[in-house]
């Protein structure tokens, strides 16, 4: 491999080894920290793109790389809403919101972990599967073995919010448990000074309307005299 025009082209030979070879360039671009990047052609919405002349492995390759994306965008998405969920489960101390949340972001942990899986088969299928160019696959031994291959930090920064959203499940259902377990003690004390009220079936009379008359005021002795 080598580079050229002030390192913004990646390049590597065709015919390693014969008397006439010939450089393919690829274009890079420098990405927000420092790094040069390649853009991947997914052939999404390229009325252009054919894939018609792809090998079965290739058409595999591809179904994965496309596959990986739309599982790290449906991640990002329960994110999205994990936050709001979480929001207010914290502003209401919602046992319900907060469980909602932990199940969201065990969503989101089990959507991005399948997406870096699938990145994985991907990167098997680039170095050990495809054998045409510019796969890894088909080079020449001896460039593959003086090809050195490194992780940077957009691959751990993936695996660490992997990590992350996991670790966001387990807090966040543990919260929603402390939760609800206070709100029963709450209800529970309150119990103990509530009295029950139990509705009776009999009827007492009132007074002056259920017994029965004439009412005679006085001495029944007659009147005394002093």
């Amino acid at each position: 491999m080598g580079r050229g025009e002030g390192d913004r082209k990646l390049g590597w030979l065709v015919g390693w080894g014969e008397g006439d070879c010939e450089v393919d360039w690829v274009d890079l671009y420098l990405s927000p920290v420092e790094t040069y990047c390649e853009n991947i052609d997914y052939h999404i919405f390229d009325e252009e793109a054919d894939t018609s002349q792809f090998s079965e492995d290739e058409m595999v390759r591809l179904h994965m790389a496309r596959s990986m994306i739309a599982l790290f965008i449906v991640s990002f998405f329960f994110v999205f809403v994990a936050f709001w969920t979480g929001v207010a489960g914290c502003w209401r101390r919602s046992p319900g919101n907060i469980a909602s949340t932990a199940i969201l972001m065990l969503l989101a942990c089990l959507f991005s972990a399948g997406g870096m899986g699938l990145w994985h088969g991907v990167e098997y299928y680039e170095e050990e599967k495809l054998k045409t160019e510019p796969w890894k696959a088909s080079w020449d031994e001896t460039l593959q073995d003086a090809t050195n291959i490194q992780y940077d930090w957009s691959y751990m920064l993936a695996w660490i919010g992997t990590g992350t959203s996991l670790l966001a499940f387990c807090l966040f259902l543990g919260g929603s448990q402390c939760m609800q377990s206070e709100r029963q003690r709450e209800v529970a004390k309150q119990m103990q000074y509530t009295m029950p009220v139990y509705p009776q079936k009999q009827q007492y009379p009132s007074y002056g309307y259920g017994y029965p008359g004439p009412y005679h005021y006085g001495s029944q002795y007659g009147p005394y005299n002093y």
